[in-house]
């Protein structure tokens, strides 16, 4: 029985490159975690492939076949199924908690489907990866043979580190003078006032240095707007937008017993609106 390797080594060079996009970052897939025989492992949606073989991202792909359609995506990703760089499973339940990762089985019908999970057997290119691990195996043993480097290199990192040490200490120190000179300020001349307001905000470098200084005056909160009154002698039509709906007529009350003769009364009167 061929392995996994071997049948991934017979994939023609367009497949290879389509998979190598599916699993990089460019693709933007949505990677859930899995566990298969005990077994961490990377699966996704078939819907997620879909969308990102159709994604602008995947145009630009040197080298691989053109899709258009959501039919030709499908049919592309049910070909490479054949290459085991991803196989289709059936989720159960969590490894755990809620949370934990769920177990995925591999069901013996490899059909794409957008409804379907698929685990990734691929894992991609691992040159970043031994880059990484051959950087920090270089720094481990260079820090452990510091002491047989030349005078002139511990000197020049003696340096550094006392530089570092007067930037970082530089910092803390405007830190501290601008939170004294603002209680001064504060006492003497409210409401006080903050020297590089921007310090600590998520901006640039340079921009952390600009304004020089600034009041600190508290940022007014937007009020709510109020309801504009209609205006006197205003139309039927301007009252009935202005009043959301509802016709207000001022009539005189014709009954006898009032004591206070011409006094007024409102009759409130729904009527239809004249837009509709």
């Amino acid at each position: 029985m061929a392995s996994k390797d071997d049948t991934q080594a017979k994939a023609p060079p367009e497949t290879r490159n389509v998979v190598q996009f599916l699993r990089s970052s460019k693709s933007g897939m949505k990677i859930r975690v899995g566990a298969l025989n005990g077994k961490r492992v990377d699966y996704f949606k078939g819907k997620s492939a879909v969308k990102a073989l159709l994604s602008p991202a995947y145009a630009k792909v040197k080298n691989v076949p053109k899709v258009t359609t959501e039919v030709e995506a499908e049919a592309l990703l049910q070909s490479s199924i054949q290459y085991a760089f991803y196989l289709r499973v059936d989720r159960g339940a969590p490894t755990g908690s809620s949370i934990s990762p769920r177990h995925v089985t591999v069901v013996p019908q490899q059909q794409f489907a957008q409804d379907a999970y698929f685990v990734w057997l691929y894992e991609g290119s691992q040159w970043t990866t031994y880059a990484g691990g051959l950087l920090m195996v270089a720094l481990m043993l260079a820090a452990v043979m510091f002491p047989l480097w030349p005078p002139v290199m511990r000197l020049g990192v003696w340096y550094l580190s006392i530089a570092m040490l007067g930037l970082l200490g530089a910092f803390f120190g405007l830190a501290i003078i601008r939170l004294i000179f603002y209680i001064i300020t504060v006492v003497i001349a409210s409401p006080g006032i903050w020297i590089f307001p921007q310090l600590f905000a998520d901006v640039g470098v340079i921009e952390s240095f600009v304004p020089l200084w600034e009041w600190d005056v508290p940022k007014k909160k937007a009020g709510k707007k109020k309801k504009a009154k209609a205006p006197a002698g205003a139309s039927p039509e301007e009252q009935l937008a202005n009043n959301g709906g509802a016709f207000i007529e001022e009539v005189g009350d014709e009954s006898p017993e009032q004591s206070r003769p011409g006094s007024r009364s409102a009759r409130v009167e729904e009527v239809p609106d004249v837009d509709s």
